[in-house]
């Protein structure tokens, strides 16, 4: 309902807060829900983009299937990458282990990593919107050179509020 409202629509599979979206990863449900999805957008006459939104756990192999998947149903792009259940045991602060995923500094290289890893297998074919631990220039500027095709900041607008935009 919504879509003609939007510049594109973000189906997440990645929160590690919400039990079992992860297992959209696996192969045959992602494909069985990017089919229902095209099926959808096409009976529904949609023409807003559709991007998949993953987690930065996933393993090499997962990403190679995802992508075959995106490209096979002409999903328009992706974010990479959603929260990250990594790194806890590199945190100091007593709250380290409480459940849900980390954002931020935490995520920041993780995330980096991920975008080169995606750019390089999709060659560029994939727009790639950038998440993950963008607090300055200098943290978008390497996720854009890493593949990026534009960022998108969360947690450093609840630290800092908007005036982080013009400050990066």
């Amino acid at each position: 309902k919504l879509n003609k409202l939007a510049s594109y629509i973000t189906i997440n599979i990645s929160s590690p807060n919400t039990e079992g979206l992860r297992n959209f990863h696996e192969e045959k449900l992602l494909s069985n829900l990017l089919s229902k999805l095209n099926g959808l957008k096409k009976n529904k006459k949609i023409k807003c983009p559709l991007v998949l939104k993953l987690s930065p756990d996933i393993t090499g192999e997962e990403i190679s299937n995802i992508n075959e998947l995106i490209l096979k149903f002409k999903i328009d792009g992706i974010v990479l990458s959603n929260t990250s259940n990594q790194n806890r045991k590199n945190l100091s602060d007593i709250r380290k282990n409480e459940t849900g995923g980390l954002s931020g500094l935490p995520l920041q290289k993780l995330s980096l990593k991920f975008i080169k890893n995606f750019y390089k297998l999709n060659k560029g074919k994939i727009p790639i919107i950038g998440v993950g631990g963008i607090d300055n220039g200098q943290s978008a500027f390497e996720k854009i050179t890493a593949g990026a095709s534009v960022v998108q900041l969360y947690t450093g607008m609840v630290y800092e509020g908007p005036r982080i935009v013009k400050k990066i």
